[in-house]
């Protein structure tokens, strides 16, 4: 504990002497722009999201504030203040307004990392991507950067904006599938000598073997020139000549120099790439890809709403809430819309629920939301895996685990009732006859 209090006191005397460079606030700041940025403190715990730096001087304050490393947005947003986590798909791709690509590539030694990060920039460049941003993650990967000026804003009439995570995900996992061979035959090749594992094929030493981390929707990594907190080191843009003289000690967050990580890209230059990779999609992973296409829900209808349909979250949810008052108003107009309420029972319903609200949201607040809902299309409410019921304390059951989501849940009790109203009724028949 000695001994783990004594280098946080390093850490900490570090980041005070290195956050106070100007040129490092500068490089922070620029780079966030358009971005959601979050700070962490020594790695216990994350500020308050969403947040962005609207000065330079913001990120000193945080400092001094404990903040020991920032983080950032793959993502653009027309404003990152705007987010929200009860916002929905067709409000996030309406904020969004484009995303860089971002390959994070974890490994368990650094060398590995490196014959990774070769591989990438050299299949990039096959597919005309000349320009890739590439800075050292802090710890043994690397971040490579393709800036979103270098996609094409459309491809067959859809709008790339709106395609996060879908098509970097897609463009990580061909990049992936093209670097597998050269990368076991290099590893392979360095390994042989007994001091690590022998590489054979890709899947055997897992723990050895760099990956691609996959994006998700707000994902978040370390923004250039951020510390990390572990190893103490700068998160420091790397020039691809210098790569492979490259070793974690030039990271020395008080020698380090500012460069640039977005690099100068001729607009449209990844496009072949995009297009390569969602060929190759279609073809190796043809029901995988059906899965990503945003397809239009059709409600389910349900004749009786009877309590006893209603999964235990949403039962709680009705009886009133303290906190989460609009995540919960969103889970509920969508569950009823889903389920084919009718419009005067579902406001009636709402309004009934929210006068059981310790704090009632206001009419107002309750009636843009569901003109706002009715103007769009139907939208099953969130699965039970995503934060909003346990962001609200709402922890579901297994059962409804099981089910996947609240809709799913309500239909099946639905059927089953149906079934037991139908036994009842043959019941009372036969001792009529």
């Amino acid at each position: 504990m000695e001994e783990q209090s004594i280098k946080e006191q390093r850490i900490r005397k570090i980041t005070q002497m290195y956050y106070a460079r100007k040129d490092i606030q500068k490089a922070l700041f620029e780079f966030s722009k358009n971005r959601e940025i979050v700070p962490s403190y020594m790695m216990e715990s994350f500020g308050k999201r969403p947040d962005s730096f609207q000065y330079p001087g913001d990120i000193f304050e945080l400092v001094k504030n404990k903040a020991t490393s920032f983080h950032c947005s793959e993502e653009l947003w027309e404003d990152p203040l705007k987010l929200s986590t009860e916002m929905n798909e067709k409000q996030l791709d309406e904020l969004r307004i484009g995303w860089d690509f971002l390959l994070d590539i974890d490994s368990k030694y650094l060398d590995y990392s490196k014959i990774l990060a070769e591989i990438i920039i050299k299949i990039l460049r096959f597919y005309g991507v000349k320009n890739v941003g590439l800075k050292f993650s802090g710890s043994k990967g690397f971040h490579m950067i393709v800036p979103w000026k270098a996609f094409p804003k459309e491809i067959n009439n859809i709008k790339t904006s709106d395609m996060f995570p879908e098509w970097p995900r897609i463009l990580t996992q061909f990049i992936m599938d093209a670097s597998e061979k050269e990368l076991i035959e290099k590893i392979t090749l360095l390994t042989k000598s007994g001091l690590s594992k022998y590489v054979k094929d890709f899947e055997a030493p897992k723990d050895v073997m760099p990956d691609l981390i996959l994006v998700s929707p707000r994902h978040l990594f370390r923004m250039p020139y951020s510390l990390h907190e572990k190893t103490a080191l700068a998160s420091m843009v790397i020039m691809p000549e210098k790569f492979k003289d490259f070793q974690p000690k030039d990271a020395d967050p008080l020698k380090v120099k500012i460069r640039n990580f977005i690099p100068e890209v001729v607009e449209g230059e990844a496009t072949e790439l995009l297009r390569e990779a969602l060929d190759w999609y279609k073809i190796k992973k043809p029901d995988e890809l059906r899965k990503t296409e945003k397809k239009e829900f059709k409600p389910i209808q349900i004749s009786e709403f009877s309590e006893e349909l209603f999964p235990p979250a949403i039962k709680r949810i009705l009886q009133g809430v303290k906190d989460g008052r609009k995540r919960s108003l969103f889970i509920l107009i969508n569950l009823f819309r889903s389920a084919g309420m009718g419009k005067d029972e579902l406001e009636k319903r709402i309004y009934e629920w929210n006068e059981k609200n310790t704090v009632p949201l206001k009419t107002g607040y309750i009636k843009t939301q569901l003109l706002w809902s009715y103007r769009n299309k139907v939208v099953p409410p969130p699965n039970y895996d995503k934060d909003y019921y346990k962001g609200i304390g709402i922890i579901p059951t297994e059962e409804e685990l099981r089910y996947k989501n609240p809709i799913s849940y309500m239909v099946k009790k639905s059927r089953q009732k149906d079934t037991q109203d139908k036994s009842k009724r043959q019941r009372k028949n036969i001792k009529r006859n």
